[in-house]
């Protein structure tokens, strides 16, 4: 199968939802801790990923890096869509608490999202990086993209990926506390 025709057709993008969600739920659980909305989540990208699996061009790139690019969009779609209602629940101060039966059969799904709590420290640690750094160094070292993948994943040269990648992590080199990994693995 080319793969190009992975996204097409109801059989070839089954094989490739398989194939790919465990690591976009471990992508999204790194990000957002309430589990409803890791499950949401997930469930979106891969709805992104088939209303816009036209837009895969194979010669530009591997079918990961496009799908953690239609990740990025998905997540940033629901931080300003978050931040909105935010906004507003402040405005009517208003909250509804989850009820214990809300949480049933979540018990894979929180166990998960605690599995990636060192992928959250090391993104809080990242969080003063400039965007286009930390964004890649997000991608090639907690999500374990290749630098072309990121590069792809983000729009822009795998040049400019490797001199983002550079300087974000000689500037994370000076901040006590931060993981060796983020400042040395996956330079791809």
């Amino acid at each position: 199968m080319k793969p190009a025709d992975r996204l097409t057709g109801s059989e070839g993008f089954e094989v490739f939802y398989l194939r790919h969600f465990d690591a976009m739920t471990r992508f999204i659980a790194r990000r957002v801790v309430d589990p409803h909305a890791v499950a949401d989540l997930t469930a979106e990208v891969f709805l992104a990923a088939l209303h816009s699996r036209h837009t895969y061009r194979p010669e530009r790139g591997s079918e990961t890096g496009w799908l953690y690019g239609v990740a990025r969009n998905v997540l940033s779609a629901e931080r300003r869509r978050s931040e909105r209602e935010a906004r507003a629940v402040e405005r009517v101060v208003a909250r509804r608490l989850l009820d214990t039966e809300d949480l049933t059969d979540l018990t894979d799904l929180t166990d998960r999202i605690d599995a990636e709590e060192p992928a959250r420290r090391a993104l809080s640690a990242m969080a003063d990086l400039p965007d286009g750094e930390r964004a890649l160094l997000e991608l090639v070292v907690i999500d374990q993209l290749t630098v072309a993948e990121a590069a792809q994943a983000l729009g822009i040269r795998v040049g400019t990926a490797r001199v983002r990648l550079y300087r974000a992590r000689r500037t994370l080199r000076n901040v006590p506390g931060v993981a060796t990994a983020l400042v040395t693995e996956g330079l791809g």
